[in-house]
């Protein structure tokens, strides 16, 4: 499909390189797939914006609610006059909502120079030359993948934690999920494969890593191992260098036992888990084909805990679900309360054409969500502020990360994770050294709110800093970057660190 748009750009030159951008909307596969495609445009001689605006914009697309499209038909709303007066700037739109609306992408925003799908974002530079040498738009979106996302180049948001694919694409048929029919049925990558991209990050001083999958734990039913996830952890266990693994998400339903005691007994395996609830009602669950009910969901959350007393459990909650009751509601509420997480994704339940939800009767008033989805955060922000005032007087050992708080000019705090995830602002004491990204320091919490821990040491013995590989390899990349060695004013931002962030109330 063709459409005429503005005039081609200029050839690239020695000198003066095109420069890109990459907006991700959405999951952490939208993330992992960005970075491919910053690979991918650095391969074809493309380089990063320095912050003025790029010559490339690339965005990549979420479906699952429908703000993200708002968002995306605003932001090249916004960029539609700019490209007017800028011959030679080019728009890609790629990801689930491009493998979902094709050519209404085009037909809304007739200035896209490129749209291409979840299947074949390696087509991207192709694309863009095929767009400027003909002056057309080009959409190319396949029903399958091409090849497996692994096998493209990456660049990688963060030198010392990465993101592993472990399999692409979901067998389950949730009802309000349009992910299955944009980025197809699972495929599993073989083990092998996946442990030596592992080995590669650790190599080039990675210590983290997160397997993604839309289910790891059905990882290896392609293949014939129903045991492959449960293996593949034990496994990452034998990586000399690798120490923290995390993992996301798991599907309750497929969720088994040997998952439990890998994580357990293999000691790079963090104790934190994330556990897709959904709803707590039986009857919401079965209309949203969730195969498992609320009983076995606490059953697998008790075993968890038995296993490690001290895991910290995230949970995804849909509010508003259509023909959800009030009983419904005070069902998932009770569960909220029984299963202690120490933090909650929530979201107010999002129409989306194309899938069996939005066909059914009982669609919620928009008011009735709100006022639901309220009760739910303020029940959850309780529950995650009494779990992290249990961490005080703690120690724990928090890997440093590029990015602060918000309030770190005003506080002086620098910020890490800890092993079971929680986000921590902490000081250096006078005299004592200051960490590098990549850095490990161990500190005691010495007060907590609903959504962090902060640690104040009261002198250097209370405080113990550990230099790693990746904070050497943190100071390489500022080094190749012409940046300086990280401190307390030498951070960046855009950093993975194995879970999205905590969405804005709504």
């Amino acid at each position: 499909m063709s459409l005429t748009v503005s005039s081609p750009a200029p050839e690239a030159t020695a000198a003066q390189p095109r420069t890109y951008e990459v907006r991700t909307f959405g999951c952490q596969m939208n993330v992992h797939d960005s970075e491919r495609i910053s690979g991918l445009l650095e391969g074809a001689g493309y380089v990063p914006s320095d912050g003025e605006l790029a010559d490339i914009v690339v965005f990549n697309t979420c479906a699952v609610r429908e703000n993200a499209d708002n968002k995306l038909y605003g932001n090249l709303g916004q960029l539609a006059p700019v490209k007017e007066k800028r011959p030679g700037m080019q728009i890609a739109v790629g990801g689930c909502l491009a493998q979902k609306d094709r050519d209404t992408i085009l037909r809304k925003a007739p200035w896209v120079d490129a749209v291409f799908g979840t299947h074949n974002i390696g087509s991207l530079p192709a694309l863009l030359e095929r767009a400027r040498h003909n002056a057309k738009a080009e959409l190319e979106i396949l029903e399958s993948l091409d090849v497996f996302p692994s096998t493209l180049p990456t660049k990688r948001d963060s030198v010392y934690s990465g993101w592993v694919s472990i399999s692409v694409g979901c067998n389950n048929t949730c009802t309000f999920c349009i992910v299955p029919s944009l980025r197809g049925k699972e495929r599993d990558r073989r083990p092998g494969e996946i442990l030596a991209e592992i080995r590669a990050l650790v190599d080039d001083g990675a210590i983290e890593v997160t397997l993604l999958g839309q289910n790891v734990n059905s990882y290896g039913v392609e293949f014939g191992d129903r045991g492959a996830f449960a293996k593949l952890l034990r496994a990452c266990g034998d990586i000399e260098g690798l120490e923290r693994v995390r993992f996301t998400s798991p599907h309750p339903a497929a969720f088994t036992d040997d998952v439990i005691e890998a994580m357990a007994e293999t000691p790079n395996v963090m104790p934190q888990l994330h556990m897709p609830l959904q709803s707590g009602s039986d009857k919401v669950l079965k209309d949203m084909r969730r195969s498992y009910r609320s009983k076995k969901f606490l059953g697998i959350l008790d075993r968890v805990r038995e296993r490690m007393p001290h895991a910290a459990i995230s949970t995804d909650i849909i509010v508003g679900f259509p023909g959800e009751t009030e009983e419904d509601f005070a069902a998932t509420l009770d569960v909220v309360e029984q299963s202690r997480f120490a933090n909650a994704f929530t979201f107010q339940y999002s129409k989306r054409p194309g899938t069996p939800a939005a066909e059914l009767a009982d669609q919620l008033p928009k008011a009735v969500v709100q006022e639901r989805f309220e009760r739910l955060t303020a029940l959850q922000d309780r529950i995650a502020a009494e779990e992290n005032a249990k961490q005080v007087g703690t120690t724990v050992e928090v890997m440093v990360t590029a990015a602060s708080g918000r309030k770190s000019g005003e506080t002086g705090r620098l910020s890490g994770r800890s092993r079971d995830q929680r986000l921590v602002h902490f000081s250096v004491p006078d005299g004592a050294p200051v960490p590098r990204p990549g850095d490990l320091v161990t500190v005691p919490v010495t007060a907590a709110a609903a959504f962090h821990l902060i640690s104040d040491p009261a002198g250097p013995a209370d405080y113990s800093l550990r230099r790693s590989r990746a904070g050497d390899a943190w100071d390489r990349s500022q080094a190749e970057s012409c940046g300086v060695p990280a401190g307390p004013a030498g951070t960046r931002t855009g950093v993975s660190l194995g879970m999205p962030a905590l969405p804005p109330r709504s």
